[in-house]
């Protein structure tokens, strides 16, 4: 590859012993085993320096040519909180009533949810994330990014795991479609909602699912 007008850095990692990336590794699994889906919230405010970092965190993820197609709009003000419930209700409403095929509402029972969506009013920050699917450059001609959605995907995996490390808890929300997020918050046109994540503290009577994860053999294949 001919990098000779790209800038370089030198770009060094410290090596662990293979006992301490034993147990780091275990401490790591142990640690995102606890992550749970969350949804009912206290309303107990975020520091605004936190919400910042974390999505500073969520911004190293790796990208199609490093064009980071991604925008994080943070909401804590209670009016716009509101707006948003009530259309993400409205359209959860449609999709739980007829638009969602019969055996992914059964799947969806075990869980306990339905089209009422409180927590996107009282979690102290809602954080949407939009794909940019394509830039403006020079007399407003369009610059298209590469592998947007790939990109944008692992971006919020950095973004949820860093708002686990901080102890706090969030919910990955998808009404669909999610176009009233982009009318509400006057978004440009070269961006999409990709995913609308409730972010806070959980309340003192907070109750998850029982649910199970798959085992080591269910998920992977090894190739020796």
């Amino acid at each position: 590859m001919n990098r000779q007008n790209f800038p370089v850095i030198q770009y060094k990692r410290d090596f662990l012993s293979i006992e301490d990336m034993q147990r780091m590794s275990h401490e790591i699994l142990k640690n995102y085993d606890t992550r749970r889906s969350v949804r009912t919230f206290s309303d107990k405010p975020i520091p605004d320096s936190v919400l910042e970092n974390i999505i500073m965190a969520a911004s190293t993820a790796p990208s199609g040519a490093n064009k980071q197609p991604w925008t994080f709009c943070v909401i804590t003000n209670a009016e716009l909180k509101k707006e948003i419930r009530i259309a993400a209700e409205k359209e959860e409403f449609d999709s739980y009533n007829g638009r969602m095929p019969e055996e992914w509402l059964n799947d969806l029972a075990k869980l306990g949810t339905d089209w009422h969506k409180p927590f996107l009013e009282i979690a102290p920050a809602l954080i949407i994330v939009f794909k940019r699917s394509f830039e403006f450059g020079e007399n407003h001609q369009k610059k298209n990014n590469y592998y947007v959605t790939e990109s944008v995907g692992l971006a919020c995996g950095f973004l949820l795991t860093a708002i686990h490390q901080c102890g706090l808890v969030a919910l990955t929300h998808t009404p669909s479609p999610m176009q009233f997020l982009s009318k509400i918050l006057q978004r440009p046109e070269n961006e999409k909602p990709f995913l609308l994540i409730p972010v806070g503290y959980p309340s003192d009577d907070c109750e998850v699912p029982d649910i199970g994860r798959k085992s080591l053999e269910n998920i992977s294949q090894w190739y020796k």
